[in-house]
């Protein structure tokens, strides 16, 4: 069989979003206005709402995902990790020694929470009355996300391809479909192609904050080179020139960011299948996502936020119908296949997610 034919027998299965920024809106709004009233506390059950929503609204083949979790266990998750960082500063307070320890307990804390964070969003979702699941350790989530985190920092982002590997790696190949895995190995090669490009845009921000940092620095002196400064303008002017360079350093990294963490995801969801065979796809435009999020931003701020949720509702939108599956056979035979092996284990997952931990 052609790849032609193969690709006829196996249509790609886009994704479509269905929700809209009116429906949204209302939402939204009530879930901004309760956060308010309660001081924060209702954000937990905010989450529930804004994600069944967008779970909901998110389509493959004709079937939406949903979203199970309960307003109580995010707030008990967010409720722990607020608990632990009270103490842990009200320790410090009264044994100053202790605070040097600290960041060792976090390192050491922090990858269970991620890992725990990942398996409690994989249980409380599901696609046709399947849920997903995600069986990765908090010693793996050491390894590939913290351990891959500080490489890529002290290589100066060189080693930032082989971190992003090491991340999806850990993240998909612990992700389960009822009883049905995901796999991925991206190579180092395409993640570097895609790594050029960003690259780049931060040696032109280096750039662009030394040049920031000069004019500042410099303002004034173009036209009197005598001119003298006594100590206070002198700490103003090094102070203005050091914000100038970290503005626009920050600028350039955050776009930086942007078009790498897109071409990451399109070379690792074109690498990855579930259950051997069914091969996820990502065609995602990197230009064209960073004009969606530059636009959304400057009219959020020009309608001081009211247009969150059409900002909201248009990303997701274009990240939903540029991501698909290709099913290898009849999709109702699968499903049918799926169900038959993983709903005894998916069962339990109803009075077993545990909490959120909002990592």
């Amino acid at each position: 069989m052609t790849i032609a034919s193969m690709e006829a027998a196996n249509p790609l299965e886009r994704g479509e979003f269905r929700g809209n920024a009116r429906e949204y809106f209302g939402i939204w709004i009530v879930n901004v206005l309760l956060t308010i009233v309660t001081l924060g506390i209702y954000s937990a059950w905010a989450k529930v709402r804004r994600n069944r929503y967008f779970y909901g609204n998110s389509v493959v083949a004709g079937h939406s995902f949903d979203y199970h979790a309960r307003g109580k266990q995010i707030f008990i998750g967010r409720a722990i990790v607020f608990a632990i960082f009270i103490t842990i500063q009200i320790v410090a307070a009264f044994y100053p020694l202790f605070g040097i320890v600290v960041p060792f307990i976090l390192l050491a804390v922090l990858p269970w929470l991620i890992s725990r964070g990942l398996r409690f969003s994989a249980r409380v979702t599901s696609y046709r009355n399947i849920r997903f699941d995600f069986v990765g350790t908090g010693w793996r989530a050491f390894l590939s996300i913290l351990l891959g985190g500080i490489l890529a920092f002290l290589s100066f982002g060189i080693l930032a391809p082989l971190a992003s590997r090491w991340l999806y790696r850990y993240m998909l190949n612990n992700l389960r479909y009822g009883d049905r895995a995901f796999s991925t190995d991206p190579k180092l090669g395409p993640l570097y192609r895609v790594w050029v490009l960003p690259a780049l845009m931060v040696l032109v921000g280096l750039v662009l904050a030394a040049l920031a940092g000069w004019m500042v620095y410099s303002f004034d002196q173009a036209s009197d080179p005598d001119v003298m400064l006594d100590e206070t303008q002198l700490q103003l002017r090094i102070i203005g020139t050091i914000y100038a360079a970290m503005i626009a350093l920050f600028i350039m990294y955050a776009v930086a960011g942007i078009f790498y963490r897109v071409g990451v995801r399109n070379v690792v969801m074109n690498a990855t299948l579930l259950d051997g065979k069914h091969t996820l796809f990502s065609d995602l435009s990197r230009g064209r996502y960073f004009w969606i999020v530059l636009s959304n931003l400057i009219v959020m701020v020009l309608t001081l936020g009211l247009m969150r949720p059409w900002a909201a509702v248009r990303e997701q939108r274009y990240v939903v119908e540029h991501t698909g599956i290709v099913f290898m056979g009849d999709l109702d035979d699968i499903m049918a296949s799926i169900q038959a092996t993983g709903t005894a284990a998916t069962a339990e997952y109803l009075d077993m997610e545990g909490f959120d931990f909002g990592f």
